[in-house]
């Protein structure tokens, strides 16, 4: 049965201020790019055609329009090998034109964050991604209900305020 999800190019390409994304796991599974990582290959970042995909266009182009976007990982400490990886992966989305920041699981007890990663567009709809428990993406879903909104507006603001820029934070 298709999704109802629109795809994420599709929610980026209608949003006309700011897109955020909250990940709230240490592992996403596995993947071509993390296998290859884990093999000793690194990406060479002069060669932005061998590293440059459809997802950072996407984000690129919206940066482009005057789309502000920013990422919050909140991560356990010491950090999983896929949180290793995806730091050093995180090189591409800067370079799109992200903004991303860090913040330790530790510090994060005095405030609640949902249990579900997401994005908010332009705070009026969120995607909430759904994992199971090995990393593997299972489904989205979409909500414009406020209070859902306005909670996880809130959560990802408290991240932000917190957490380490990607440039200063060391693993």
């Amino acid at each position: 049965m298709p999704s109802s999800v629109p795809p994420f190019s599709e929610l980026l390409a209608n949003t006309r201020e700011s897109a955020v994304h909250l990940e709230l796991r240490d592992d996403y599974g596995t993947n071509p790019r993390l296998e290859a990582w884990q093999r000793g290959e690194r990406v060479d970042w002069d060669n932005r055609e061998s590293w440059f995909h459809p997802f950072h266009q996407t984000i690129a182009d919206a940066v482009a329009r005057g789309v502000t976007i920013r990422r919050a990982r909140v991560v356990s400490e010491p950090v999983s090998e896929y949180i290793r990886w995806e730091h050093y992966a995180t090189h591409a989305n800067i370079i799109a034109g992200e903004d991303v920041r860090w913040l330790p699981r530790s510090q994060v007890t005095d405030f609640l964050v949902p249990a579900n990663d997401f994005w908010l567009f332009d705070g009026n709809l969120i995607r909430l991604h759904r994992f199971a428990g090995d990393g593997s993406h299972v489904t989205d879903e979409i909500s414009t209900h406020a209070d859902t909104l306005k909670l996880c507006a809130r959560a990802f603001e408290d991240v932000w305020q917190r957490a380490i820029p990607h440039s200063e934070y060391k693993i």
